[in-house]
């Protein structure tokens, strides 16, 4: 399948739970993340991913197939307070951002995690927000490299420690009367 047979709407809530199987699924095969016996609390975090949509302004985004398989899912935070990571971000005005992009692993390579990060840059264009901001690890080398492709900068100041694990801040600037 090619990236063409993908669309991307907003999970329904009968969805969640089959996301946050696909989270759980995603994070804990990432080689050098910690494992859900290492920190419980975030797994239970990605199983539940849809509870995040009760927070303002957030939403839980997914590609669909064409045959209505979910391939993958992010979050999107229209208002960074919402975003609920450690560190600097939440404290971020004027900002947009998205969270726990995971791609089913049978799918990776199709392009689903750029049309994703595309869906979230339209959403933060649309309401006119200047930024987005993101967080990556050192274990998602590939996503990583994919965002710095995509015009995302290293923003040391929004860099925090997760239990032992360092995460990266980024941010990409979104030009001025560039939606489309």
């Amino acid at each position: 399948m090619g990236i063409q047979d993908y669309m991307v709407r907003n999970a329904k809530p009968s969805e969640f739970d089959e996301i946050g199987r696909l989270m759980v699924k995603v994070y804990s095969q990432l080689d050098g993340f910690p494992k859900e016996s290492e920190q419980p609390d975030y797994y239970r975090m990605l199983a539940s991913i849809g509870n995040l949509t009760q927070k303002p302004m957030t939403e839980l985004l997914v590609a669909v197939s064409s045959d209505n398989q979910i391939k993958g899912g992010v979050v999107y935070f229209g208002d960074m307070k919402h975003y609920g990571s450690g560190g600097t971000a939440t404290n971020e005005k004027n900002a947009a951002g998205f969270r726990l992009l995971a791609v089913d692993p049978e799918a990776r390579g199709a392009g689903i995690g750029k049309l994703l990060t595309n869906e979230c840059i339209k959403k933060a264009k649309y309401q006119q927000s200047p930024q987005v901001i993101i967080h990556s690890t050192k274990a998602m080398q590939v996503a990583w490299g994919m965002y710095k492709n995509m015009g995302f900068i290293r923003s040391k100041d929004l860099d925090f420690i997760q239990g032992e694990l360092q995460v990266f801040g980024f941010r990409l600037y979104i030009e001025e009367n560039s939606l489309g």
